[in-house]
């Protein structure tokens, strides 16, 4: 299955308890609440480059199935993961301690955040 198009955020549920688990500051996450993301997707084989734009924050990430890579947190710190590819529609990784899951079905990704009990769902549909 092929993640490559652009998707906007739907909806979100647990965005301001789970930003504040990870230590975004509460104006960023005020600032972020209500504005509808667009996530950019280019795959090709195995090699995924991501453009994530939330209002004037862009943040871009790169990686290979299986390979460790450099990801840029909605933090802005960089960290070293390994991002997985489970069956043919899901993408899994998981970095200081938040599990991270994405799951393509048809035109919808959703995503899916769990940092300890705080699970940040966002859907987002293909534009």
């Amino acid at each position: 299955m092929n993640f490559s198009g652009k998707y906007e955020l739907q909806s979100q549920e647990n965005f301001e308890a789970f930003m504040k688990a990870v230590g975004l500051p509460d104006d960023l996450i005020q600032k972020g609440k209500d504005i509808k993301g667009v996530t950019e997707i280019v795959q090709n084989g195995k090699h995924f480059k991501l453009t994530i734009t939330t209002g004037t924050r862009v943040i871009q990430n790169e990686f290979t199935l299986g390979e460790e890579c450099e990801l840029q947190t909605m933090t802005g710190e960089k960290v070293k993961a390994v991002v997985q590819l489970e069956g043919e529609n899901k993408l899994v990784t998981t970095f200081k301690g938040i599990k991270s899951v994405t799951e393509l079905n048809g035109d919808t990704i959703t995503s899916t955040m769990t940092l300890g009990d705080i699970v940040l769902k966002r859907i987002s549909k293909r534009v």
